[in-house]
């Protein structure tokens, strides 16, 4: 059981009703607790083990449209992306409920707490497990802002075009271009043209560009997060190309059918404030199956990540395109 679960736990005489548990961990606290339970997340990963135990649980981006009578709020690594949650968290409830907000100490626990007085009285519950429960009793009625107004936009400039980003709260690289990206962009003009994946697309960069060098390219954009897959279909909005993306919603690289001409990513290797490489390793070791005769794969990665000897094992080579910054681009083709 997840400490932070535990903590739950500790104060079973406090949940009862209508409840939805926001942004769970993977494991059993729906279906210990005395209430009747839905689940919201954006995390892929999560919503395929939890929909198993509970039945209703929701993958999007936006809290179900049901009526509660109490949240449990699971601090996501990002303090905007809480802001968010506990906007339509709040609104959605309304006055004199109440919303609990759990989280690891290190994970800042006790920031994260004081968004909770924007809207009403906060009591510090429960300190255990190195983690806090904090109750928030609601004092004001409110209307959510749409998600499009949590959008925060930056332009890129690449040989004189320019690229109009979108990007929502908690999303890789929400502010700007993160400097691994930046390796690699300059050289997608070498990237083999025809069906694509960016796999881990964040706010979709990395596709909109391969969208761009070739109006029949056709681009599948890939990711865990609800956030990011909804990030990316606004930036090809924004830019006119939503006709050559479809986004899909995965966990793994195994999740993904189809084949492709290219892989294409800056692969993430962090789940919350957690550092998890085995995605990352998946695509470095699986992506050949994904992949068509002569296709090829681009990654970029930090120096220090070793991701070379995985890929040699699966294509029998691996290429060091660039190495600056910190960062290498690697290619392997079938």
């Amino acid at each position: 059981m997840d400490a932070k679960s535990e903590v739950i736990l500790r104060h079973p005489e406090r949940i009862h009703g209508q409840v939805l548990l926001v942004n769970p961990p993977q494991d059993q606290l729906c279906q210990i607790l005395d209430a009747n339970v839905s689940i919201w997340t954006w995390n892929f990963a999560d919503y395929q083990y939890l929909k198993q135990i509970c039945a209703n649980s929701f993958f999007d981006t936006q809290i179900p449209q049901h009526t509660f009578e109490q949240i449990i709020i699971f601090v996501p690594k990002a303090k905007e992306l809480l802001a968010y949650v506990l906007e339509q968290c709040v609104a959605a409830l309304g006055n004199g409920k109440s919303i609990y907000l759990v989280g690891e100490k290190k994970a800042g626990i006790e920031g994260s707490a004081k968004l909770l007085t924007a809207f009403g009285k906060t009591i510090k519950i429960d300190s255990a497990r190195h983690c806090q429960l904090w109750q928030l009793n609601i004092e004001k009625s409110i209307h959510a802002k749409p998600l499009e107004q949590w959008v925060k936009r930056y332009t890129y400039t690449l040989q004189e075009q320019s690229f109009n980003v979108c990007a929502l709260p908690g999303v890789f690289s929400q502010n700007k271009l993160d400097i691994g990206t930046a390796q690699l962009l300059p050289l997608l003009k070498q990237v083999k043209s025809g069906e694509l994946l960016d796999f881990g697309c964040g706010a979709g960069i990395i596709a909109l560009v391969l969208a761009k060098l070739n109006p029949q390219n056709r681009i599948t954009a890939a990711d865990v997060d609800a956030f990011a897959l909804q990030s990316t279909t606004l930036t090809f909005a924004q830019n006119q190309v939503s006709t050559q993306l479809q986004t899909i919603a995965i966990s793994n690289i195994q999740d993904i059918q189809q084949s492709f001409d290219a892989v294409v990513s800056n692969p993430p290797f962090h789940q919350g404030i957690k550092t998890n490489y085995q995605a990352s390793e998946n695509l470095c070791q699986y992506a050949q199956q994904r992949l068509k005769p002569q296709g090829e794969l681009w990654i970029v990665a930090n120096r220090f990540l070793n991701y070379s000897p995985l890929i040699e094992q699966s294509f029998g080579h691996c290429q060091t395109i660039l190495d600056s910054h910190g960062f290498k681009v690697l290619y392997a083709r079938i």
